[in-house]
């Protein structure tokens, strides 16, 4: 054999030995063979098992609500297009839990531990001791091995951090705030009635007091470019957050957004499935890769969505996602470690 078969042949051997490894080291990082970090890895991790989110709702409000902001709340929110129907402030919290126990506990793969999800509205917004009151009603549940609490960044404070902190020594607990986005100008478009440097300092109040701290994003809102959207990754980056739950722009009805769409559609960019898919690999590709993915998408009751449809279940949608990451040879994280490299 020449010398020059031989190199093209150490060149073909050389591909087939690198390419498998490299996905191997994927696999390491992220768990099942997948390209992005998962939440389901990670849960694995974290209690060895399935764990199951109870959602629930304390019947609190939002202070773009009450008028100590704002009024009408942010102008794409009807919490109906995502509370379960078990979901009721005017029962107990021990009762949501366990009707909502007994829902999951009815499927085929049976689950014993439970999350209790404090999802409806802004769970930290009102007098502290009826939120540690509601809190440690759940926690004694004997199925409940953690919260996860859904808020604001402006409506938490030191007290209420330092109570969940201690409760972080006993039980798992995930502190999600709604950022919604990076830019002030979309904040105030959409009625939050916040900033977010407030967002940054609450994330500076919350980091290393032991609790899992996740955040919020919907993609496409008015006035954001694809540019815009694809600017929040690196804010995001810099937050001191552990999980992420993306989804896209959803017009629910009964709100200020059914109404805009309505008289003023021009102010809106709704992407197609195959956009939001393209749009979703390139942000997960320059995302931390250290930041468990939780959610790329949502989808609301067909009764109350107005737009967009695409018709498709949301498993399906992942799946997509996938096959363009793996079409792209995008992993999360691909892109921002050339860039930490560049100096970016």
């Amino acid at each position: 054999m020449c010398d020059k078969e031989f190199l093209l042949l150490s060149d073909i051997q050389l591909i087939f030995v690198i390419l498998p490894f490299h996905l191997r080291i994927m696999e390491m990082e992220f768990g099942g063979g997948k390209r992005y970090n998962s939440y389901s890895s990670y849960i694995k991790t974290q209690f060895d098992e399935r764990v199951q989110k109870v959602s629930l709702d304390t019947g609190f409000t939002c202070p773009n609500r009450d008028g100590s902001k704002g009024v009408g709340g942010c102008t794409y929110c009807n919490n109906n297009s995502f509370n379960p129907n078990y979901c009721k402030p005017t029962v107990t919290i021990t009762d949501q839990l366990n009707t909502g126990i007994e829902f999951f506990s009815k499927k085929k793969k049976p689950i014993n531990k439970f999350l209790a999800y404090f999802q409806a509205y802004t769970n930290t917004y009102a007098d502290i001791e009826l939120v540690k009151e509601l809190y440690l009603e759940a926690v004694n549940h004997p199925d409940i091995v953690g919260l996860v609490v859904g808020t604001r960044p402006d409506c938490i404070n030191e007290d209420l951090i330092q109570f969940m902190s201690d409760l972080a020594k006993e039980y798992y607990v995930s502190l999600e705030f709604g950022v919604e986005s990076t830019l002030n100008r979309t904040l105030d478009a959409i009625n939050r009635c916040h900033t977010f440097e407030e967002t940054k300092e609450a994330y500076q109040l919350s980091k290393d007091r032991g609790m899992h701290l996740g955040a919020h994003m919907i993609l496409g809102l008015p006035g954001e470019s694809r540019e815009d959207i694809l600017g929040h990754v690196y804010e995001l980056n810099k937050l001191p957050i552990h999980s992420l739950k993306l989804h896209q722009l959803q017009i629910i009805k009964h709100t200020m957004m059914a109404h805009q769409l309505k008289k003023e559609p021009e102010m809106f960019q709704l992407f197609d499935m195959d956009e939001y898919i393209d749009l979703i690999t390139e942000f997960v590709a320059r995302l931390r890769p250290d930041i468990v993915i939780e959610r790329f998408i949502s989808q609301s009751p067909a009764h109350l969505l107005l737009a967009p449809h695409w018709g498709v279940k949301n498993f399906e949608i992942v799946d997509k996602i996938e096959k363009r990451l793996r079409e792209k040879d995008y992993w999360q994280g691909k892109l921002y470690k050339e860039e930490v490299i560049a100096g970016v």
